[in-house]
């Protein structure tokens, strides 16, 4: 007789079990879950805030450079008129030097209005920070990509999580029906005094064991579906099941491509070198602005008969040049610390190179071991089946006793852990190096 492949056999467990929690649930492919999740997962949207956030920043920086204007007014009541000292030998040269006289100027009511420009001509610190703020988007639009893949790797990894918790509900299911079979054969033969009462016990404490087993999966299961809604955007309220089949292509290699890890220590030394020459810059280059400023300025005086009211206008142009020639060492201290956040930046992205040459040969061995493994396994578990059913039939014949039905029961249930774990391994290597390699969103 042919054996059944397991995948078959798992469908047709999930089909025909009584027990079936997933009939009314709606079934998402990993496709639709990841589709989902890059649309609504939370931590995305917030990343994406986060690029329109750096966009926004680096227009302001270039907003620096826009000309400003600004309307100044004021006024001012003198209660008190300012006091000025004026030499008494000004109006009488014939009083000695070093003797003066307390003099009150101006008048009680002061006006002022103008308008000012300033235009900056050159500051070598408006054009680094609009370099670093440039540099800056595009380290947030790598972080957004990390995300990405972070994102894929979670739900994915939910996802072959929750169908090897359904594919471990279809072997219980099975292994129930087998017990169940197995207890009423049992209890028969107790009946005809084939069977001692404890051989019907062991029967039915191993069948409690196996409902108390799928229970747990069970609530597993869910907890699993809870946060892989939680990671693809879903309300919790809303019903998800996984499909069963387990799809992969055995040993597929990927093309690997620039690690996002990578790309964004570049782009922080990117950063990091724009924060430094824009320091050594504004510690030895001028700044230069124009200057312009047009208004009026009231005087007024609120005695009569002399009271009156005068407006005199006012304004001027230049250039205002401004050049450090020295700051106490500030600035090259902030320089050697650039030097030291430059250098330890390059270190790390050796060190992370390094790993992820090493991660990623661990990872292709891993895999190829799995692979290895899984044909043979899915051999153990048909010959564990047909061993059972010959056992069971053989106990039924009076050849084989309880002991022996139960050890190839046994040997039935560890193959398919075996299975499982087998599988788990294989899934997990995979997608490890499809995070090494960057190709998550591309091969999912």
């Amino acid at each position: 007789m042919k054996l059944v492949s397991i995948r078959k056999l798992i469908l047709l467990l999930l089909l025909i079990s009584g027990r079936s929690f997933t009939q009314a649930q709606e079934v998402w492919t990993l496709r639709q879950c990841l589709d989902s999740g890059l649309a609504y997962n939370k931590t995305l949207q917030i990343n994406r805030n986060n690029i329109a956030i750096g966009t926004q920043r680096e227009k302001e920086a270039e907003a620096n450079l826009i000309p400003k204007v600004s309307i100044n007014a004021d006024y001012k009541y003198f209660f008190e008129l300012p006091t000025q000292l004026m030499p008494q030998n000004a109006l009488n040269p014939a009083v000695p030097e070093g003797q003066f006289r307390s003099l009150q100027f101006g008048v009680p009511h002061n006006l002022n209005a103008n308008v000012q420009l300033a235009v900056p001509l050159y500051n070598p610190q408006i054009y680094g920070a609009i370099q670093s703020a440039g540099i800056a988007t595009e380290l947030s639009q790598l972080q957004y990509q990390k995300a990405e893949e972070q994102v894929v790797y979670d739900i994915t990894t939910l996802y072959y999580n929750a169908q090897i918790a359904l594919n471990r509900l279809a072997f219980l299911d099975s292994n129930m029906t087998n017990t169940g079979k197995l207890l009423k054969l049992t209890e028969l033969l107790k009946e005809q005094l084939m069977a001692k009462g404890s051989d019907v016990s062991k029967v039915k404490l191993q069948s409690e064991q196996l409902a108390v087993q799928r229970e747990t999966v069970r609530n597993k299961y869910e907890q699993i579906l809870n946060l892989l809604k939680l990671n693809i955007g879903l309300p919790p309220e809303k019903e998800l099941s996984v499909t069963s089949d387990v799809s992969f292509r055995a040993g597929q290699q990927y093309v690997a491509r620039v690690n996002t890890d990578i790309s964004i220590l570049r782009k922080q030394n990117d950063l990091l070198n724009t924060e430094l020459n824009t320091l050594n810059n504004s510690q030895y280059l001028p700044a230069l602005n124009l200057t312009a400023m047009y208004g009026t300025t009231g005087f007024g005086y609120d005695k009569t008969p002399n009271d009156f009211l005068k407006f005199f206008s006012n304004g001027f142009a230049g250039i205002q040049f401004s050049w450090p020639v020295f700051n106490g060492t500030v600035t090259q201290r902030k320089i050697n610390q650039k030097k030291l956040e430059k250098l330890n930046n390059e270190h790390l992205r050796q060190l992370t190179s390094d790993r992820q040459k090493i991660e990623t040969e661990n990872a292709e061995k891993q895999r190829e071991t799995a692979r290895k493994t899984i044909e043979n396994v899915k051999m153990q578990i048909d010959l564990a089946a047909t061993i059972y059913r010959e056992t069971l039939l053989q106990q039924k014949q009076g050849t084989a006793g309880l002991t022996d039905v139960l050890s190839a029961d046994n040997a039935l249930r560890e193959s398919q852990q075996n299975y499982l774990n087998i599988m788990i391994d294989y899934l997990k290597a995979d997608l490890e190096l499809k995070r090494l390699t960057g190709t998550l969103k591309s091969e999912n």
